[in-house]
């Protein structure tokens, strides 16, 4: 063999074993992007400690499923859940609807919704009143004083707003006072202490705190449930590895109430069993967040 072929060999040779490194340590690098703990939130549209209640055995299933601690943190309001998750600050979110069509817009389209209840598909919202205040339809509200949940909330704003709208009804022009309570529990209180004439709520919430005995129906009434229309998902970003995102995935449908922990973890999460949900279900919200001059 010549000096040059020599040469171009060694060389040759050379390049073979750092592509064989470079690979290596990709491949280490890319393995490295799998979180070693999993953080998760969920917007606050219920007290702290309730979220924190509801989210304790799910968390304990989460990390035997998938293999890594699983950390609950707190937000203080939508607004910042929306920007833990587009920040990738968090990995899983509990997202309404109207949060996740924001964290979507904001982060450019890669946001991932993997998973909602089965009750997500048709969701509602209810309004209510004290049982003697004579309002019996939206109407009625007129003149009135209203409290939503938080402004990002889709069933305690956004979608009551709408309904409230294609009944023409304006609220800035048309009702006496809008006020935001920040959570659907919140929103019944205001009501059943008489801050407001009514409020607009999650229908799942509303069934809770009576179902709990926290509510006394004989005192405050729901007047106006709305047509049902999607809402809440657990969301991840697209940067997620794929098989984390497919095995998180897996873990939430595989969920049944036939066993005991599946029953736990759905009670507390209000739901029968979770489902693939995708990005074009909640174009009906986009649209209503738009129309309403929400959407930012």
């Amino acid at each position: 063999m010549s000096k040059l072929l020599r040469q171009v060999s060694r060389a040759l040779q050379g390049l073979a074993a750092a592509t064989v490194v470079a690979a290596a340590f990709g491949g280490a690098a890319q393995a490295q992007t799998a979180p070693q703990v999993l953080r998760v939130t969920a917007i606050p549209d219920e007290s702290p400690t309730e979220l924190a209640r509801k989210f304790a055995p799910l968390g304990k299933y989460l990390e035997k499923e998938l293999g890594v601690k699983v950390e609950w943190t707190p937000v203080t309001d939508y607004a910042a859940a929306v920007e833990a998750v587009v920040n990738k600050k968090i990995d899983l979110a509990w997202f309404g609807g109207f949060t996740f069509v924001q964290a979507n817009v904001r982060s450019g389209g890669k946001i991932v919704p993997l998973v909602q209840r089965e009750e997500d598909e048709k969701f509602r919202s209810v309004f209510v009143t004290d049982a003697h205040s004579g309002i019996t339809k939206l109407e009625d509200l007129k003149g009135k004083t209203l409290s939503f949940g938080s402004a990002s909330s889709t069933s305690g704003h956004l979608m009551p707003r709408s309904f409230l709208l294609a009944a023409k009804i304006n609220p800035e022009t048309d009702l006496k006072r809008v006020s935001f309570s920040g959570a659907h529990d919140a929103t019944v209180a205001a009501v059943a202490s008489g801050k407001v004439d009514a409020g607009a709520l999650n229908i799942s919430v509303w069934e809770k705190l009576v179902a709990d005995k926290k509510v006394d129906t004989s005192a405050v009434k729901v007047f106006y449930t709305t047509p049902p229309f999607y809402d809440y998902n657990w969301s991840v970003h697209a940067d997620m590895p794929a098989a984390l995102q497919a095995k998180l995935k897996a873990a939430f449908l595989k969920l049944s109430p036939a066993t005991p922990e599946g029953k736990e973890i759905l009670e507390l999460q209000r739901a029968t069993k979770f489902v693939p949900t995708k990005p074009e279900n909640y174009t009906g919200i986009k649209a209503a967040a738009e129309n309403a001059g929400l959407l930012k």
